[in-house]
């Protein structure tokens, strides 16, 4: 798997990222900074880490957006190929336009800095081939603006056709939207595109992935990344 990592003014999670990305595949990722235009060749796979891209001037991830390799970002979405954005990065994939709606204040006006429970709605895309549909999961979080907002046409079509891949769950494993950490709208932690191959979560899989380190629930999310692209 060759994967390239972008890296913008107040990234603060790439390197977390890339440990997990050589942990699971055996292959050092690319850094790739903000100013460039063009993606490695031969990349599969890029990652949008977490962080305060910029300084979160204006909204969370506005000027990340317009940065200049998001241009080859975009295509390289068009072409099919693998986009992940974690947290910040998600903020920025819904920014540019690749991902619907848009992350706002967290309800409680709040940074929130836990561990939070997830369940996994669906395991046929590229990213969550390695989990059982329904599994619930622990992901840590770290955001003052991940409650996800979009008008109700929007939601409608993101659950119709299953875009919805990980929902925040209470610890029984159901769904309560009027007590979602964040005020995230039908518990929304995280969406596909239309074409399945761009994901944006706000929780941080890349911490949750080395037994020495701590749980490992994320680890099972970039090992699908690793087994879809062996295999194609």
């Amino acid at each position: 798997m060759k994967a390239a990592v972008l890296v913008f003014p107040g990234s603060n999670r790439e390197g977390d990222v890339a440990r997990a990305l050589e942990l699971v595949s055996g292959v050092k990722p690319a850094l790739v900074w903000h100013a460039d235009t063009a993606l490695p060749a031969g990349t599969d796979l890029v990652v949008l880490p977490g962080g305060f891209s910029y300084g979160d001037y204006l909204r969370c991830g506005a000027i990340a957006a317009r940065a200049a390799i998001m241009d080859a970002v975009r295509a390289h979405a068009a072409r099919g190929g693998l986009v992940l954005g974690i947290c910040n990065g998600f903020q920025i994939l819904c920014e540019s336009g690749l991902l619907p709606g848009v992350l706002v204040r967290n309800a409680r006006l709040r940074f929130i800095c836990r561990e939070a429970l997830l369940k996994v709605e669906r395991n046929d895309t590229p990213f969550t081939r390695r989990y059982a549909r329904g599994a619930v999961v622990r992901f840590p979080v770290a955001h003052g603006e991940g409650n996800y907002t979009a008008d109700a046409t929007t939601l409608k079509k993101l659950e119709d056709e299953g875009r919805v891949l990980f929902r925040y769950v209470m610890p029984d494993g159901h769904r309560d939207d009027a007590q979602v950490l964040n005020g995230a709208a039908n518990s929304i932690a995280g969406i596909v595109s239309e074409k399945l191959n761009v994901l944006g979560l706000m929780p941080h899989p890349e911490n949750h992935v080395d037994p020495q380190v701590g749980p490992t629930d994320g680890r099972a999310l970039f090992e699908s990344l690793v087994g879809v692209l062996e295999k194609a």
